[in-house]
């Protein structure tokens, strides 16, 4: 009797064990890894404005300024058409060459397009911003050598004017904190 109860407690113990293992697989990301993966969605989290169409505007603009940065045109596309619907009436201009972004299928007319709506929005990102930092970087080879500004909420340089092209191109030229 003795046997069959250890016998028995042995099999059980052995079907326990058996059946109760998981597979389970841990994904480890090297730090290069990890970093692309900061570097796909913008971090908007540490700038605060004054109002909410601000706010949408600047998180618009960081995602176009990424979607031109990895030449991808149908994002650039996309986002500017979300952000022309943002805009009260008063800023007419703003709203029309987002919607100039929109419209074209050319990399290189969204990027000109990009840094004409960079010199009209800059002052408002600026002038709303009411806690965290922005950043307003400069590439003086955009352009044919004349040269573009782009704003962006880390001072990491990420050229949207270039793309992988020249991606660190560019440099922090004034650095804007509330």
């Amino acid at each position: 009797m003795k046997n069959v109860l250890i016998v028995s407690i042995a099999i059980m113990l052995f079907f326990l064990s058996v059946s109760c293992k998981e597979k389970t697989t841990v994904e480890v990301n090297t730090p290069e890894e990890v970093k692309k993966e900061e570097k796909k969605t913008p971090d908007v989290a540490d700038q605060d404005f004054i109002d909410g169409m601000t706010g949408k505007i600047w998180h618009n603009y960081l995602e176009i300024k990424m979607a031109l940065t990895n030449a991808d045109v149908s994002q650039a596309k996309k986002i500017s058409n979300s952000m022309a619907s943002s805009f009260s009436e008063e800023k007419s201009e703003m709203k029309s060459i987002a919607e100039k972004i929109a419209e074209t299928n050319d990399i290189e007319k969204q990027r000109e397009l990009f840094d004409q709506f960079t010199e009209k929005v800059g002052p408002m990102f600026e002038d709303a911003l009411s806690g965290g930092t922005i950043y307003k970087k400069f590439c003086p080879m955009a352009f044919n050598n004349k040269g573009a500004y782009w704003y962006a909420d880390i001072a990491e340089i990420s050229n949207p004017y270039f793309g992988d092209k020249m991606p660190n191109c560019g440099s922090v030229k004034k650095t804007i904190s509330k």
